[in-house]
């Protein structure tokens, strides 16, 4: 099957994790990526770590493979002139530098759409290219300024950060869904277009009901540790000898909770009968629940509870949570090859009536090990020195 996006040609000048994501997303979907670089150091997450791999950082590793990377130095005038061409040949152009540092190489929207008027350029910020051009775009301090931090960990905690570096996630996602949809409409008008996106409006959008709870209120939610202001049960709860993450949506459902834990009379107490009478007698609820729980481990509850069709699963490390999905044959890995180690599949997989395989969906693309800096170097320099109708050769192709 071909990929989705093969032939697309992306000139990539992003760093750190946001930009190099929706890159990288691009080149699972069949589109050839080439990634500009410092010389000498390249981008800022080959120093990331540990944990280190035999030739990079596992942090540069999880969001450059299936790419080809080229050092050039803007500063120098041969390297800006192959910087401003690859601009000139590609359909897509993604960077997440400082409001005005490419404009001041000639590489801004406004200099690429002149000599590239069918462009898809993408710039990603922190804080928008108006009041907040200036301030440094880092995913930690937005987690903080943007409201996640208020409403994660125990109600009277300090504020606390998500484990990943969840906002640069968001957006790489959303400048992905951007850019595909500026492709789109491309291929209908002809015209090319400016996609921006920053990091405080993409963790806004994601916080969809905290926001929404917000604007019909005024009253600004607060930190609830693992539970949920509007559905109970929708918690973390302790069993004998471990922890269970129990979600129940509907009457229905804790009903059916009541009758596995075996203690059905729940289910009928006036404080639990309804989901916003069970919100508001939440502590109560929870004792009961735990109370019950406590007569066994999670291991044992688990698929006791699944099979009378509520969710529940126990709280796993990431180890258990790739075991789990090779379980269930969602084929998480993907193998990179000699002195690089496994990484996350392509989340999105396709098939195809028409396709030989129909019942077997696929990756996108077969995936190439992150590249070395510089290695296609002197290919992609030689491709920009040449006719651009000339191909450029992909990475292990």
């Amino acid at each position: 099957m071909t990929p989705p996006l093969d032939g697309l040609l992306v000139a990539d000048f992003s760093r750190v994790l946001a930009g190099p994501l929706a890159t990288m997303t691009l080149a699972d979907l069949g589109a050839t990526v080439i990634k500009v670089e410092r010389p000498g150091s390249g981008d800022d997450t080959r120093s990331w770590g540990p944990p280190w791999t035999p030739s990079s950082s596992s942090y540069f590793e999880a969001v450059n493979r299936s790419k080809q990377s080229v050092a050039l130095d803007l500063g120098d005038p041969d390297d800006l002139a192959r910087a401003q061409e690859l601009a000139r040949r590609a359909d897509v152009v993604v960077e997440n530098f400082r409001t005005g540092t490419m404009a001041k190489h000639g590489l801004g929207y406004d200099d690429v759409a002149a000599t590239n008027p069918g462009v898809v350029y993408c710039s990603i910020t922190g804080f928008g290219s108006g009041a907040g051009a200036d301030i440094p775009g880092y995913d930690f301090v937005v987690q903080a300024v943007g409201g996640l931090m208020s409403v994660t960990g125990e109600p009277d905690g300090e504020p606390q950060k998500v484990g990943v570096a969840l906002v640069d996630v968001l957006t790489g996602k959303d400048a992905t869904i951007g850019i595909l949809a500026a492709v789109e409409s491309r291929r209908r008008t002809g015209h090319g277009s400016h996609v921006e996106v920053n990091l405080l409006s993409s963790l806004l959008g994601s916080l969809v009901n905290q926001v929404s709870g917000y604007l019909t209120t005024g009253e600004p939610p607060r930190r609830m540790g693992n539970r949920h202001p509007s559905i109970a049960p929708y918690e973390v709860l302790r069993c004998q000898d471990g922890f269970l993450a129990l979600a129940c949506g509907n009457d229905r459902q804790f009903r059916r909770l009541t009758e596995v834990l075996g203690v059905p009379s729940l289910a009928d107490d006036p404080r639990f009968t309804t989901n916003g009478a069970r919100v508001e007698n939440r502590h109560a609820l929870t004792g009961s629940l735990e109370a019950a729980l406590a007569s066994n481990v999670p291991e044992v509850w688990e698929p006791k509870l699944l099979a009378a069709g509520i969710s529940a699963g126990q709280v796993s490390d990431i180890a258990s949570a790739v075991t789990r999905a090779e379980e269930l044959g969602l084929a998480p890995t993907v193998e990179m090859g000699e002195d690089h180690p496994r990484q996350v599949a392509p989340p999105v997989r396709f098939s195809s009536r028409r396709h030989e395989h129909a019942d077997a969906p696929s990756a996108t693309s077969r995936p190439t090990p992150p590249p070395r800096l510089d290695q296609h170097g002197d290919t992609v320099r030689a491709w920009l020195s040449g006719e651009p109708s000339a191909p450029l050769p992909r990475p292990g192709g």
